[in-house]
């Protein structure tokens, strides 16, 4: 199997593979898998990227309400999504609102980390973490009402970044 032109790039002397993850959507089993993906491609020395767009920039979102100056349309969005990965839904057998609370529970029974785990693990691995400022802008979320640490580009700089990927993922 050859690698692609530009997979890798240098990192202490050493090739790096890159992995890019596009994270579209916000419901909690695709979100657990894509940090599961990104957490592990880390543990191999991956150099990661998520590109956090459309619902899935709901996982970046603070818990808490944050108070922001919104038009009318952007506070409907905001009050219609969840805020934060504790209040995402599940793709199937959501159960209105059961089956989260069920695989948390399953999870939790086989010490698998939670979503916020996941996401502080990646975090400390040094996992990219960035919000599409397009869709923000179409949604009408601002920078403060997303979790530390994130950073703000738009397609073309995940674009850059997947290029250069050995793996590139869509979620």
């Amino acid at each position: 199997m050859s690698i692609p032109a530009g997979a890798y790039t240098e990192h202490q002397g050493q090739t790096q593979p890159k992995t890019t993850i596009v994270l579209f959507s916000g419901e909690l089993d695709k979100a657990i898998a894509a940090f599961i993906i990104a957490n592990g491609a880390a543990a191999y020395d991956h150099e990661v990227t998520i590109f956090f767009t459309f619902w899935g920039l709901n996982i970046l979102r603070k818990d808490e309400l944050v108070r922001t100056h919104k038009g009318l349309l952007e506070k409907a969005f905001g009050w219609l999504m969840p805020r934060g990965p504790q209040k995402l839904t599940l793709s199937k057998i959501n159960f209105a609102g059961l089956g989260p609370q069920m695989i948390k529970q399953v999870m939790k029974k086989h010490n698998a980390l939670s979503l916020p785990e996941l996401i502080e693990l990646a975090r400390e691995q040094g996992i990219k973490l960035v919000a599409c400022t397009m869709t923000m802008d179409l949604l009408g979320l601002q920078q403060e009402e997303l979790i530390d640490g994130v950073e703000y580009a738009g397609v073309a700089a995940y674009l850059g970044d997947a290029s250069q990927g050995k793996v590139n993922l869509f979620i």
